[in-house]
């Protein structure tokens, strides 16, 4: 991991912007190359998606939507472990998940004057589970159970068709689908999959959706870019990023450690060390290496930590620390500090903070009960997480009677001849007159 050493220097907040690691030439890449899988889904459908899963999935002939045995299948074969395992990981979030269902209320303004806020639910919802370098059921649960807990009524998901599984969804994700009870599965990746269900694609009768979800790398976050405007999305969880804050009494084995879990995602992964400790960072870095050549995805995780988007960030203290998380605004914040748990009110921008020795992002990841499609690229400086509130939409039920209207009367007619709109005062009077 190369080291940026911040020391010293006086940074205003587009210096601390500036040196923020970023992989920007693989995104803007992406961005491009999305779009034109996007467009391409739009006008040529199931034409297209086939010879994208032939391109890039290595497979051909496979049924793009998925026939209700495979996930019968699926989850006959499911090991039992593993199924207790995604059973309590949907408990677990269904609960943090109804947490975020705000409670309908009424506001009098005045006499015969209410405003009711609601909030509804889309109709229709897809989500998209990654499935090219890793498996990920517990996106299935992240993804589909707040969708379920805010009362969506369809719920269609893509994963990509597997090469090694004859072109069909991995069976793990079509079974943890099936403990969900969802029935619309259809085996299409990336870039499009995300077309598809912002266009629809009537060959195989897939219908557009309201709002589609998912994680995925670089080219499914900027395909949700591309279809903005067409389909509400969720914030763009491109490949993963991880900052760890941490000063002198860190233990650099577990800090590396989660730098490292994070890293084998994807060779596009963000792992990212701020600390005013440069022993600390000494140590960590030594463990980096050592844990790094050490794991399965030794290959993966070394193009990570090596690339432009990964690095060890040295700074003067606290205040600069916490200025520059807050400018990063990571997908997943960790706090390796002696006072972690007062001193998270301090960063204000993350999609999720762990704080603690004992908190690390793999727990976030499963069982947590929080939500692990977070946003990413800076995006958390304005974005949420995925949650129930994904997919409501906050509503406004205005009710005046009469003399509620009377009270205003005046009030609106001046104010719509000011902005020469005299057919908005118009309407009021008409309803004084005979």
């Amino acid at each position: 991991m190369r080291t940026i050493d911040l020391r010293g220097r006086e940074l205003s907040p587009a210096d601390m912007l500036a040196a923020v690691p970023r992989a920007t030439q693989a995104r803007a890449e992406a961005l491009d190359t999305a779009a034109r899988i996007v467009e391409d889904v739009r006008d040529r459908g199931e034409e297209a998606l086939r010879e994208q899963a032939e391109r890039f999935d290595h497979v051909s002939g496979h049924d793009l939507r998925v026939p209700a045995g495979h996930i019968a299948e699926a989850l006959e074969v499911l090991h039992p472990d593993v199924r207790v395992a995604l059973e309590e990981a949907i408990r677990r979030v269904r609960i943090a998940s109804a947490a975020q269902v705000p409670e309908p209320s009424v506001t009098e303004i005045g006499p015969g004057a209410t405003i009711r806020q609601r909030w509804q639910p889309v109709h229709r919802a897809g989500v998209y589970i990654p499935g090219g370098k890793a498996v990920y059921p517990s996106s299935v649960i992240m993804n589909v159970v707040p969708a379920q807990v805010a009362g969506v009524e369809q719920i269609a998901l893509a994963s990509p068709p597997q090469h090694d599984q004859g072109g069909r969804v991995h069976p793990t994700i079509l079974a943890a689908a099936g403990l969900l009870g969802i029935t619309e599965v259809y085996a299409m990746g990336g870039a499009g999959a995300i077309g598809a269900f912002a266009h629809g694609v009537a060959d195989i009768g897939l219908d557009p959706v309201d709002v589609l979800s998912g994680p995925g790398n670089n080219y499914v976050a900027s395909a949700k870019r591309a279809v903005a405007g067409v389909v509400g999305t969720d914030s763009e969880a491109g490949a993963t990023e991880i900052l760890v804050v941490a000063d002198s009494t860190a233990d650099a084995r577990l800090v590396a450690a989660d730098l490292v879990s994070q890293a084998e995602h994807d060779e596009q992964a963000s792992a990212v060390l701020v600390t005013d400790s440069e022993d600390l960072a000494d140590r960590v870095a030594a463990e980096v290496a050592r844990q790094a050549s050490s794991t399965r995805h030794a290959v993966r995780v070394e193009a990570a930590l090596g690339g432009p988007q990964s690095a060890i960030v040295l700074v003067d203290d606290r205040a600069m620390a916490t200025a520059f998380s807050n400018a990063y605004a990571p997908e997943h914040l960790e706090l390796h500090l002696e006072d972690a748990e007062s001193a998270a009110e301090s960063f204000t921008s993350a999609g999720a903070v762990f704080v603690g020795d004992h908190t690390p992002v793999s727990l976030g990841d499963y069982m947590a009960g929080s939500n692990h499609v977070l946003p990413t690229g800076g995006q958390a400086r304005y974005a949420p997480g995925l949650g129930a509130y994904t997919f409501l939409r906050p509503q406004q039920v205005i009710s005046y009677d009469r003399a509620a209207l009377a009270e205003v009367r005046a009030g609106v007619v001046a104010l719509a001849n000011t902005e020469v709109l005299p057919a908005h005062g118009e309407a009021i009077e008409a309803r004084f007159t005979a």
